[in-house]
């Protein structure tokens, strides 16, 4: 599940690969990048912005990648061969004399003058893990709506860059409230957005994704991934909940540690 802890890793990943390098080859598969070479200009650095990545180019230009649900860069030295899936899931080879980025099942990429990077990540809110991290603008946006539902607002990343499925659902348990709760009503509204910045910070490093404190594969998140299990907190089995717009939101949450609305049980008045 790309998230922002995992989009700053392939971003890290890249930076190190490619920065300072000359391309020595460029493909992009899709129709409207199709006659556009890149080969021969050197890349500036590469850098994740939320769940954004944004490769810098010689020129002023930068490539614009967002991995949504199931989009990745892969890395392969030369002559060695492609697993991230089959060719035609490839829709960018980034080439240099000593290695090759594929990115795979990208659903967005575009170039953009890299003066014009805001046309696509200016309306992200404060980066968890950017140089721009401010948490009182992250808490201000966070709460701007009181009525609307934690894990809603956790979500959209006006707010806060950088959250999704898995730490939506992660945050609302270990402060123990709804992910349906109205952001009004959460109590130590601080504690969440540094809790939040503490949970990225701390997996950005990581191969494996760690809430808990335990490196058990079954035991690494609370909730997440765990619906009809004994919550490891109370026992209680966890429940999953699927997002009505969007059948990929899923919600895990326990319904004993975490009193409150659900998704068919509005807030009381």
């Amino acid at each position: 599940m790309p998230e922002g802890d995992t989009v700053w890793r392939t971003a890290r990943r890249l930076d190190q690969a490619l920065a300072g390098r000359p391309l020595t080859g460029c493909d992009l598969r899709v129709p409207r990048l199709a006659t556009v070479d890149l080969a021969g200009r050197q890349v500036m650095d590469v850098t994740s912005r939320g769940k954004h990545l944004l490769t810098r180019l010689e020129g002023g230009l930068t490539l614009h990648s967002h991995l949504r649900m199931d989009g990745a860069w892969q890395l392969y030295d030369p002559g060695e061969r492609w697993r991230g899936g089959p060719l035609h899931q490839v829709r960018a080879i980034l080439s240099t004399a000593e290695r090759t980025a594929v990115g795979y099942r990208l659903p967005v990429l575009e170039l953009l003058r890299t003066t014009d990077e805001d046309r696509a990540v200016g309306h992200l809110g404060p980066d968890l893990l950017g140089p721009d991290w401010d948490p009182h603008e992250a808490l201000h946006r966070l709460f701007a709506d009181p009525a609307r539902p934690l894990g809603e607002a956790l979500l959209d990343q006006r707010n806060l860059a950088g959250i999704g499925n898995v730490y939506k659902s992660e945050l609302c348990f270990l402060v123990r409230v709804s992910p349906w709760l109205p952001v009004g009503q959460v109590p130590s509204p601080e504690r969440l957005v540094a809790l939040a910045k503490r949970l990225l910070e701390a997996n950005k490093a990581r191969p494996a994704r760690i809430t808990t404190a335990e490196s058990r594969a079954d035991r690494r998140l609370w909730v997440y991934g765990r619906a009809g299990k004994p919550c490891l907190r109370c026992g209680t089995p966890v429940r999953m909940e699927q997002g009505r717009a969007d059948k990929e939101r899923s919600t895990y949450w326990c319904p004993a540690c975490q009193p409150g609305p659900t998704i068919t049980e509005p807030p009381a008045n």
